[in-house]
């Protein structure tokens, strides 16, 4: 009969077994496994067209709900409506991707990035297995230098697309009270969030004086607005719990909505993912 080794390579079997549970540790426990930064671009074909004025952010903030924050910095009008199948209900709003163009004479080939805060619903943009309605100052980002015009004329484009991070230049998540809430209801559009930029879920947690330490899920109402039919008078302040879509990322936004806080007010967070 062979003799059985235990060894492996010159491990012995406790360090073997070391290893593999290490491996699986590790394995089990990686919250950024689907990092958008770090992994490689993958590029696929798209049809494009732009809306809006030429130098415009298409409309005045669309179907996500981000209102004028479209055409102010940090996103200044680089933005884009989405097509059906990536738009996926309002569940893309705020993820962003990557975009050029290489078959038109005007296209620089350069990437250039854009936030999804819009939805295509018909038209050319139903027509295609994706579809990019580019504000007009996106879509001119993709020209040569002095070449917007031409490359805004072209007409329905092919394009080139990649999911990526988004990266707000280190400016914190911010929420924007709908202005239908109230003591019992309270609805918000989250803004800013960097990496996935789109959310899985939202929850909502009470003061602690309160005695309760449960976090409530807020349902997506449309587009990037989150809300919550509380059924009693909600006790501020409030804190918010954001996962992302993408890397399952989760992150904690404590107390960030106040003790008298206000419809159609804006609360900044000190937090965000990257």
């Amino acid at each position: 009969m062979a003799r059985v080794h235990v060894s492996f390579l010159g491990l012995s079997l406790s360090s073997i077994l070391a290893f593999f549970f290490c491996f699986k540790l590790c394995f089990c426990f990686n919250p950024k496994h689907l990092n958008l930064s770090t992994i490689t671009t993958h590029w696929s074909s798209a049809g494009a067209t732009w809306y809006g004025s030429p130098d415009g952010a298409g409309s005045d903030g669309g179907a996500c709900g981000y209102g004028n924050t479209v055409s102010l910095p940090p996103l200044s009008s680089m933005v884009t409506g989405i097509g059906p199948s990536l738009y996926d209900s309002g569940k893309e709003c705020g993820a962003c991707y990557q975009v050029k163009c290489t078959k038109h004479p005007s296209c620089s080939g350069k990437p250039v990035r854009v936030v999804i805060t819009d939805f295509c619903p018909g038209g050319p943009c139903a027509s295609g297995s994706a579809h990019f309605d580019l504000s007009g100052t996106a879509f001119g980002a993709m020209a040569l230098s002095g070449e917007e015009d031409k490359l805004r004329d072209a007409g329905v484009l092919e394009i080139l697309f990649a999911r990526t991070a988004c990266d707000y230049s280190g400016k914190t998540i911010a929420f924007h009270v709908d202005l239908g809430s109230n003591p019992f209801y309270f609805a918000m559009v989250v803004e800013y969030e960097e990496g996935d930029g789109d959310l899985a879920s939202v929850d909502l947690k009470e003061s602690s004086s309160t005695g309760s330490d449960k976090w409530r899920a807020m349902q997506q109402s449309w587009g990037a607005v989150w809300k919550l039919d509380a059924g009693s008078r909600l006790q501020p302040p409030l804190s918010i719990r954001l996962t992302s879509q993408y890397s399952s990322q989760t992150l904690v936004a404590k107390d960030v909505i106040p003790d008298g806080w206000q419809p159609g007010a804006t609360y900044r967070s000190l937090v965000n993912y990257l």
